[in-house]
Parts: structure tokens; C-alpha cells; sequence
């Protein structure tokens, strides 16, 4: 299958100078291309003090010549299906309008085997590709090439067309930059937008192997080439076919086996799924599923508690969700874990200063309710009286009834 291009984690690619040769039984070195180019990259250190947000937040990810890949961001599948196109036999120098725009174009050369024979999605295939410049330069010329069809595993343009070839056809293919490798091109022999023709031979289809049968090493290989694909895809900005990549990656690793693996391959399949799982929150960030995203996150500590990127990643999207209380304790672990980085400790101040106005905000509104409704329970108090307050003639009054009444008394006592 073809390769990403970027390097393993360590910087020694271990599997960067091969590709697994769908075309015999077993999973063997094939010749490389391209489009499976064994090319070494530098490799960013994971433990960089760097941003953490805005540097690459991928594992392992290369900065050097990027892989061949399409630089198309819809969905895979999202296309019309080629087998629509047409399911009878073409004339020669007779061209088909795959998708219906103009932009994606075949033409038999030389009829294959039949309708019948043409490989179906999942399969993996083998073609001899040629790929060649409007100004006729060849950039591309393998003899022989692998890859599973409908995995995104190289340039659109060839996924699409290869499901129209029937077997031992040899087609021309006509495709605008949207279906080979986009705006940023391939440097240093494809420019930016280039069109290409490409003249492809179907030489082998069978089915993909059986994951179940997989021995720990080809699985590790697989799936390493699936994340790598994605990281491709990341760096080019179309974060789509970066999940989808990282989907199958995933589903290659947590696939059950009919094989026992050593406690190694265990180990390094493990690591493997932690670094597509933080890849795969990377992606979902950048395309706004925080849920997806906090739910890959999750994953990763599930594995590994302590792992920094994931630690920081929870946090900001609990963050973006304004759970404050939640994030915060997360920065802080990801901070002790490294305490020298400047990108946690810029987050966290963010994150503690925001929580503080928001608390603010929560304790004026209670204020205020409460407030509203101490006043409207109330009752207005009484005026007090003092004794000053009594008028005059008040006093004088009570003063001649008590002189009236302690001169009536003497007067009965008299008569007595």
C-alpha cells in the first residue's frame, strides 16, 4: 500500500524504504515510487517545549518532502461512485467523464479482461503507473504499485479510476490539481495546481489480507502506514481523509486476531493507537468536533493517564465548552508533567482568569436575585413614637383628670 512518506517515531524509518506488495500471498517488499517513497524526515521531538497548539500537534510528524496524496478535502465516497460512470466497455481514445465535472477524465488504451473483472473497493490492486506533466515531463514511473482501493492510500484521481479498469487494462487518465496533489503540489518536480496525465496498467486484484491473520509485525506496518497516510493529510490541510485515515488505522489495531503476538509487538501496537487516537483529536479540533475530539482524548488517558498532548487537548475543548472547573485540573497535570512549558502555562493563566470572571458574574447574578427577593418579602417597618412625639394638650388633659379625680376622692372621705 502506498505510503505516507513520513518517518517513524525514532527517525529511523522501519518500514519508510518498503511497501507491502498486495499483488503475492504474503505481505513483502515492493518496489518504490513516488508514491511510496522511502524517503527519511526530520522528525518533531515529542517532548518539544514548543506550542503545543499551533506546531504540527501530530505524533511523529515529518517536515520534509511531503508524500504523493490528493489534495481534495471532501469525504471519501463523497464523490459519484465511478462504477456509475459507466459499466460498459469503452472505444479507444473514447473519454469518460467520471464525476460528471470534466475535471476527472478515461480513456481505454488497451481493453482488459471484461466488466466483471474490475476490483471493487476494499480490494488491494497492482498497477504500473505513469504520471506526466501537461509539458508531457514524466514525474512519476512505477512499475509496479500497491494499494488498497477507497482507502485514500494515494492520489484521488487514480483511486477513483482504477475502479472503472477491468483486469490487464491499460487506460489514460486526464486530471485537474484537485485530484492529484492541489494547491501546495508535490516539490520539487510538481508545481502548485498542475494538472496531470497519467497512464495507468491494472496488473493484479485480490482481496486484502485478513486482519485476523495478520502476524504482530505486518499489523504494526499496516496500520502505521494508514496513521502516516493521515498525517499526509493533516499537513495538507484536508483533516477529512486525516480521520478517515486514522479511522482505519484504529480499526486495524482493534481488530481480533487468530495470532498470538509477543508482549512487544502488544506493546508497540498499543503506542501505535495512542498516537492515531491523539492524532485523531488533533483533526477533530481543527474541524470543530469538540465531542469527537474529547472523546479521543479520553481514550488516550484510558491508556496512558499521563500523557501530556491529550491532557492539554481535554482541557482546551472543555475550555472551548466553558467547563472551567474540568479544564483547569487537567492544565495543572499536564504542567507538572512538564513544568517548563511556556504554551500549558500561558493556557492555564487563560483558563484560571476566565474562571475567575466567570465566577464573578455567577456570584452578582445570586446577589442580585437574592436581593430582589429579600426586598419584595419585606414589610415596610413602623414609625417609631417617642415621647416627645405626644402633643401638648394631650398632657394637660391627663394631668387635669388626675387632679379631678384626687379631689373627688378627699371630698367623699370628708362626707365619710
Amino acid at each position: 500500500m502506498a505510503s505516507g512518506g513520513e518517518g517513524p517515531a525514532d527517525g529511523s524509518p522501519d518500514w519508510a524504504d518498503t511497501s507491502i506488495d498486495l499483488s503475492s500471498p504474503g505481505l513483502a517488499k515492493a518496489s518504490t515510487s513516488m508514491l511510496d517513497s522511502g524517503e527519511d524526515f526530520e522528525v518533531l521531538d515529542e517532548d518539544d517545549d514548543d506550542d503545543l497548539s499551533e506546531l504540527p500537534p501530530l505524533e511523529d510528524i515529518g517536515t520534509g518532502r511531503t508524500p504523493p496524496a490528493r489534495d481534495d478535502t471532501q469525504a471519501p465516497g463523497s464523490e459519484q461512485a465511478p462504477e456509475e460512470a459507466s459499466n460498459m466497455p469503452q472505444a479507444a481514445e473514447e473519454w469518460l467523464d467520471v464525476l460528471g465535472s470534466g475535471l476527472l477524465k478515461k480513456t481505454t488504451l488497451v481493453p482488459g479482461q471484461g466488466v466483471a473483472s474490475r476490483p471493487r473497493k476494499g480490494q488491494d490492486v497492482t498497477v504500473r503507473l505513469k504520471a506526466m506533466l501537461e509539458d508531457g515531463s514524466v514525474v512519476e514511473d512505477s512499475p509496479s504499485l500497491s494499494f488498497t482501493l477507497g482507502d485514500c492510500d494515494v492520489m484521488q484521481a487514480l483511486d477513483l479510476c482504477v475502479q472503472l479498469m477491468e483486469m490487464g487494462e491499460t487506460a489514460s487518465i486526464m486530471s485537474d490539481a484537485k485530484y492529484c496533489y492541489g494547491p501546495q503540489g508535490r516539490s520539487p518536480d510538481i508545481p502548485p495546481h498542475a494538472a496531470l496525465t497519467l497512464e495507468v496498467q491494472l496488473l493484479a486484484v485480490q482481496d486484502a489480507p485478513d486482519l485476523e491473520l495478520l502476524r504482530g509485525r505486518e499489523k504494526i506496518q499496516l496500520a502505521n502506514r494508514k496513521r502516516e497516510r493521515g498525517n499526509f493529510y493533516y499537513q495538507q490541510a484536508d483533516y477529512v481523509l486525516a480521520i478517515n485515515s486514522y479511522d482505519i488505522a484504529l480499526k486495524t489495531i482493534d481488530s481480533s486476531s487468530k495470532v498470538d503476538f509477543s508482549p512487544e509487538e502488544e506493546a508497540e501496537l498499543l503506542e501505535v493507537k495512542v498516537k492515531c487516537l491523539n492524532n485523531l483529536a488533533a483533526s477533530q479540533l481543527k474541524l470543530d468536533h469538540y465531542e469527537a475530539a474529547l472523546r479521543s482524548c479520553t481514550q488516550v488517558l484510558e491508556h496512558q493517564p499521563e500523557n501530556i498532548k491529550a491532557l492539554f487537548r481535554k482541557g482546551k475543548v472543555l475550555a472551548q465548552q466553558g467547563e472551567y472547573s474540568e479544564a483547569i485540573p487537567l492544565l495543572k497535570a499536564a504542567l507538572k508533567l512538564e513544568p517548563s512549558n511556556k504554551t500549558i502555562h500561558a493556557e492555564l493563566s487563560k483558563l484560571v482568569k476566565k474562571h475567575a470572571e466567570q465566577k464573578n458574574v455567577e456570584t452578582a447574578m445570586y446577589r442580585k436575585m437574592l436581593g430582589n427577593a429579600s426586598t419584595s418579602s419585606t414589610p415596610a417597618p413602623c414609625k417609631d413614637k417617642s415621647p416627645r412625639s405626644i402633643p401638648w394638650k394631650w398632657l394637660f388633659g391627663a394631668t387635669a383628670v388626675a387632679l379631678g379625680g384626687v379631689a373627688l376622692s378627699v371630698v367623699i372621705a370628708a362626707r365619710n
